[in-house]
């Protein structure tokens, strides 16, 4: 089994436990570890980390590609390892303890980590992390599920620890895609045309003298939560379809559209699922994750290729792919996350972004990443490079949450991700807004009445019209911008505010 896995005959004697890997971290270090929305993250080597340091501060930094699954940010915030994380976790007890200042949580666009170690404008990495199916005999690396940043960890890593998982089939090598960016100033183009055009390579090289441990796991990655659509989400994907039913019409798009991107969670996946009724055809992707949603196109029929940098699903899903590889082998393509979060790739292809929003104001601003404008969430991933080079840039969002007691439509949010210049079109359950070449002013209008709810809209309209006797471009009321949030905070419910000013 272990020259089947490992082919180097150097690095067949460098396996050891994850304990004694484990061992290996020391206070302070920086480390950097596989994993894109807990997809191919550290299933050992972090999880023995967190045993062996507890009641130990290590205060360690880590980096990963996006969040980890396993619940492993969380034990390595509970037992004091974490000094700070970057960029981009989702995990509850981490969360707690980043918003109560425990941990330093630097919430970073996804496609810009990898450039930023390249460039020494972050400190150097001590040890990366990277889980693989197999060690080719010249020593590179098949990687398994995500690509995320581990090939420019393992090549800006001082010292590699390998995790070879057996539950992942060496069948898996030629769906990577491994490109590195040159260095500045002799940068050449990122030279993708289409969806499905290959750069790179299908394995990670590696100097197998940096290799100080190889430990074997046997684990799948954690399943993705996948949630049914419900009448909320549902009503989101028809009027989002509808409106790019009546863009072909238009003329402004074909029936094939332009490679999609959406982001993660239950809504996104909702509405790439509603495209399965839809006339559309020959879809192709480019994006960051490849969710349950992708794979029911793909089985649909409607969607003949995507190109990520994960594969995040449900344990239902997962087992489907690998049981059915060969099919799906031809139709998908793992990246690493600065090419799939590209910029200049995104531009170039058009592609039709979907990202969901926390909240958004009648302007257009949106709020992807914090609660009440302080407490994280989960960060912003790549919904900004996505929304600010897409072709379209669409936001989805129920109009509210908990019980009524909260709008997602407000007169200013608390924390801007992503402005309004960097936003078309805003969806909720009651319709849509297209707010391409509309002025603020003509923006709001289009909000309030296409997306808040009805228990919110009066007093949306209220504000607005106050404003608006103010003067300005964008008209505000400062004194009373934040007053939703405030009266949330301190009664658990926007709506006394409305019943106040009702």
């Amino acid at each position: 089994m272990h020259k089947n896995r490992i082919q180097c005959p150097d690095l067949l004697g460098k396996v050891i436990s994850a304990q004694e890997a484990a061992n290996f971290i020391t206070k302070g270090m920086v480390i950097g570890t596989s994993g894109f929305t807990k997809a191919a993250d550290s299933k050992a080597v972090l999880q023995a980390l967190a045993d062996r340091t507890l009641n130990e501060n290590l205060a360690i930094t880590l980096l990963s590609g996006a969040s980890l699954g396993h619940d492993i940010d969380g034990h390595l915030a509970e037992n004091n390892i974490l000094a700070k994380r970057m960029p981009f976790q989702s995990d509850p007890v981490l969360r707690k303890h980043i918003n109560s200042g425990e941990v330093l949580f630097i919430d970073q666009h996804l496609s810009e980590t990898a450039e930023l170690i390249d460039n020494k404008h972050l400190p150097e990495i001590d040890i990366a992390i990277v889980e693989v199916a197999k060690i080719n005999e010249d020593g590179s690396l098949v990687l398994t599920t995500s690509v995320g940043n581990s090939a420019t960890f393992i090549a800006r890593a001082k010292k590699v620890i390998l995790e070879v998982n057996l539950s992942i089939p060496t069948s898996i090598q030629g769906i990577h895609d491994i490109y590195y960016l040159q260095e500045h100033p002799i940068r050449t183009a990122i030279p993708i045309t289409e969806s499905h055009t290959r750069i790179g390579t299908d394995f990670v090289p590696l100097d197998i003298s940096k290799v100080i441990g190889v430990v074997f796991t046997d684990l799948p990655d954690s399943p993705a939560l996948v949630a049914l659509p419900d009448e909320k989400t549902k009503a989101i994907a028809k009027h989002l379809i509808d409106f790019l039913q009546n863009e072909v019409k238009a003329g402004r798009l074909s029936k094939n559209l332009l490679p999609l991107q959406a982001g993660i969670g239950k809504i996104a996946n909702a509405i790439l699922e509603g495209f399965i009724e839809s006339d559309f055809s020959d879809l192709t992707m480019y994006s960051e994750v490849l969710q349950d949603s992708t794979f029911d196109l793909i089985d649909a029929g409607k969607v003949s290729f995507a190109s990520a940098s994960s594969i995040t699903v449900s344990a239902e899903c997962y087992e489907r792919i690998f049981n059915n590889f060969d099919f799906y082998r031809d139709k998908i393509l793992l990246r690493p996350q600065a090419i799939s979060n590209a910029a200049e790739v995104i531009r170039r292809l058009g592609v039709i972004a979907i990202n969901t929003a926390i909240d958004c104001d009648i302007y257009g601003n949106v709020n992807s990443t914090h609660l009440c404008g302080s407490k994280i969430m989960n960060g912003i991933g790549g919904s900004g490079d996505f929304a600010r080079n897409a072709y379209l840039s669409i936001f989805v969002t129920p109009s509210i949450s908990k019980e009524d007691r909260i709008s997602h439509i407000v007169p200013m949010v608390a924390h801007v991700d992503h402005s309004e210049h960097d936003v078309d079109i805003i969806v909720t359950e009651h319709g849509l807004a297209d707010l391409r070449g509309l002025a603020p002013t003509e923006r709001a209008i289009e909000i309030i009445e296409n997306c808040s709810h009805p228990i919110y809209k009066p007093h949306l309209k209220d504000y607005f019209q106050r404003a608006c006797e103010n003067g300005g471009q964008t008209p505000h009321l400062l004194k009373e911008a934040f007053d939703w949030y405030i009266q949330y905070m301190e009664t658990g419910s926007m709506q006394a505010l409305v019943e106040i000013e009702a």
